[in-house]
């Protein structure tokens, strides 16, 4: 016989014979016996003697039949060796084998015949023990069927992040098929992800074997390019038993209906503080240019990229606004305003400007009907309409202009202009929710420019009245040291309608207004604001406090299913005097230097909205010195104490030496609120100054 050369093998694909067990057939603990063609063992593997309990001296040279077959079984074992050694067929199946304690062992068997180059004949058998085997292959089915039915996204990748398998959740969530992620790296198969940092965190786990877990991803699909999708993401390092690197495993969860649940809230709360912003800046002058500013400017960067406030020429020249004609219209632009440096502002009519536009433009469309114009998704064709001449569309499009928004200016059933929105920047498009918070914003501030423009030509009436008497310069103003705070709720979910609002009056008096919408959400924000507008319009008449809670009564009444509540007052320095009425209000904090703070006795009266319901005006002498504070009831209640003991709180928070009032704001605001709350809170405090020759009159 020849002497045979060695196999040669490369020891890049061989372990060491000292590592630990690590692959399936170490699990499996495969035992290999070699029988020559008289069925004698030739060859007995280390793992044939842990499972047969035999070692290799006992074995070897000895019939396998007598040494591993009860006599029972003899003659089947040698028919079946006789039919392996023809080469009819192999033979595979689950026979049972006496160990070497005489107990019996289930075996599975794989058996074939061996042919050598000198023609010899041998059998191999290749052995495992039935449970051991059927356990894995029971794991394999699981881990199988799970893998493929999950609902959540699964893959391997090895240690060079190429993707080795997906599951079929993770097609649909990334919508390619597991043919366009096998063999790929991940940059290569998602290129619409941030993949760098992806890689980055798949080699950290992979160096430190610590998983991360649920970290958030978003994207934009190519499946779905006008859609935002969330993901959260997991990876952990997988290894054999012997401890050696395999790759990764990820799970992927779609978690886009949650991001946007959070995002819409988020920009909700938002929404409730550009209002509420709004409530302060708009409508602090009667100067028109500076109204229509002030709605730019609080219309940007939250709402818009770039604003415009364009008001009908025939309005600042005395007659009548739009009441839904057709035919082109002629503009004069206000304000305009910017998130950041555009060519947009340049297609924009600068303030000052008077420009004609068309039918076909979409804001005379938005002033002639009296409703808003909105544009998703700006085309190519839209700029044209949008834009006053193909130089400014040119300017638009270089800008990214991507979405538009128009929304008329109406006050008093006339259309004044309108406020014109556009987004390049911001990458979402102008939704409802959008719609309606403009359309707030452009309601506030029309009253506001109808009350500016009116005021212009009251005003220069008086003047050439004034010009004709004996002029005389007017005395200064007297008013109060006002400071006011407004906070949202901190749950993420809800947002309120509380308002407060100090507006200037005839005869030096000053109204102070606090109140507070039930319910949350935008709606809520809306009322509120069509609410403050009529206490702002009412103001100007100089009624009663109680005359004016009859008005809004009748008019929260026919807005159906809104009960809000109100404290409106009127200070008259000249009096010292405070004219205090409440529509089922918290009573206001009378604050006096040298007394105990008190809440004001008060008739409460039935909240707005009940309808056909009586209100009184209470007077209330302030002197100088003296604090009025006015809050809504998310500063004092809570719901696990009583309100009287909160209303205690907040007096003895009141007491003591005298404040400024933004610390008085600050110490209220930190003392009283929780971390959570789940309602809004406006606050305002009044402090009456000396006023020099005030006094009855």
């Amino acid at each position: 016989m020849c002497a045979r050369e060695p196999f040669p093998v490369d020891p890049a694909l061989t372990r060491p014979s000292t590592s630990e067990p690590g692959g399936l057939l170490d699990v499996l603990n495969v035992a290999a016996v070699v029988l020559d063609s008289d069925g004698r063992i030739v060859l007995w593997s280390p793992q044939a003697a842990n499972l047969f309990g035999y070692t290799a001296e006992e074995a070897l040279g000895h019939y396998a039949g007598r040494l591993l077959v009860h006599e029972n079984r003899l003659e089947l074992v040698r028919r079946l060796f006789t039919r392996v050694m023809r080469g009819e067929e192999g033979w595979t199946g689950v026979f049972p084998v006496r160990h070497r304690d005489g107990s019996t062992l289930l075996v599975e068997f794989r058996n074939m015949r061996l042919e050598d180059d000198q023609k010899d004949l041998y059998a191999l058998g290749l052995a495992t023990e039935q449970t051991t085997l059927r356990g894995v292959e029971r794991d394999l089915a699981l881990s199988t069927r799970l893998i493929s039915q999950s609902p959540i996204g699964l893959a391997v990748v090895d240690t060079e992040l190429r993707y080795v398998m997906v599951n079929p959740a993770l097609e649909r969530i990334n919508g390619l098929p597991a043919a366009e992620h096998v063999g790929k790296y991940v940059r290569e198969a998602l290129p619409f992800l941030d993949t760098e940092a992806i890689e980055a965190d798949m080699r950290e786990v992979l160096d430190t074997g610590v998983p991360i877990l649920d970290r958030e991803s978003v994207a934009r699909t190519p499946a779905e390019p006008d859609r935002e999708h969330a993901w959260s993401v997991s990876f952990y390092r997988l290894e054999s038993s012997n401890g050696e690197v395999l790759g990764l495993a990820t799970s992927v969860v779609d978690i886009t209906a949650r991001h946007r649940a959070t995002t819409e809230a988020a920009q909700a709360r938002q929404r409730l503080a550009l209002v509420a912003d709004a409530s302060i800046r708009l409508g602090t002058t009667l100067d028109l240019d500076q109204t229509a500013r002030e709605l730019a400017e609080v219309s940007v960067p939250e709402l818009a990229d770039i604003a415009a406030v364009d008001v009908l020429d025939s309005v600042l020249n005395g007659r009548s606004g739009s009441v839904l004609h057709e035919g082109p219209a002629v503009f004069r632009s206000l304000a305009v305003a910017a998130s950041h440096p555009t060519v947009a502002v340049q297609a924009a009519d600068q303030p000052g400007e008077v420009a004609r536009y068309e039918a076909d433009r979409l804001v005379t469309h938005c002033v002639n009907t009296g409703r808003p114009v909105r544009v998703p998704r700006v085309q190519p064709d839209d700029l044209a309409r949008i834009a006053r001449s193909p130089d400014a569309a040119a300017l638009l499009a270089a800008a990214g202009v991507h979405s538009y928004l128009a929304v008329p200016l109406i006050a008093r059933g006339e259309v004044l202009g309108a406020l014109d929105l556009k987004r390049s920047r911001n990458a979402e498009p102008f939704n409802a929710d959008d719609e309606v918070l403009a359309g707030e914003l452009a309601a506030r501030a029309a009253v506001c420019i109808d009350n500016a423009r009116w005021y212009r030509q009251v005003r220069n009436t008086a003047l050439t009245l004034q010009r004709s008497l004996l002029p005389q310069r007017p005395p200064d103003q007297p008013g109060l040291e006002i400071a006011y705070r407004y906070q949202p709720a901190e749950a993420a979910i809800e947002v309120g309608g509380d308002w407060f609002d100090v507006i200037p009056l005839t005869d030096d008096k000053t109204a102070l207004v606090v109140g507070d919408v039930m319910g949350s959400g935008i709606s809520a924000a809306a009322t509120m604001g069509q609410l403050r507008t009529a206490t702002r319009t009412l103001a100007e008449l100089d009624l009663d406090p109680a005359e004016v809670q009859r008005h809004l009564d009748r008019i929260t009444d026919r807005m159906g299913q809104t009960i809000t509540t109100c404290i409106y007052a009127v200070y008259d320095p000249r009096q010292g005097q405070c004219l205090i009425s409440s529509a089922g209000h918290l009573p206001p904090a009378l604050v006096r230097p040298g007394r105990p703070p008190a809440l004001l006795d008060l008739p409460t009266g039935a909240p707005l909205g009940v309808g056909n319901v009586a209100f009184h005006t209470t007077t209330v002498t302030l002197e100088p010195g003296d604090d009025l504070v006015l809050y809504t009831d998310g500063l004092v209640e809570t719901r696990d104490q009583a309100i009287d003991e909160r209303l205690d709180a907040l007096l003895d928070l009141l007491a003591g030496p005298q404040r400024s009032l933004e610390e008085t704001c600050d110490l209220l605001l930190d003392s009283l609120r929780r971390p959570g709350d789940h309602d809004d809170v406006a606050l305002l405090v009044a402090r009456a100054v000396a006023v020099t020759g005030a006094g009855p009159s």
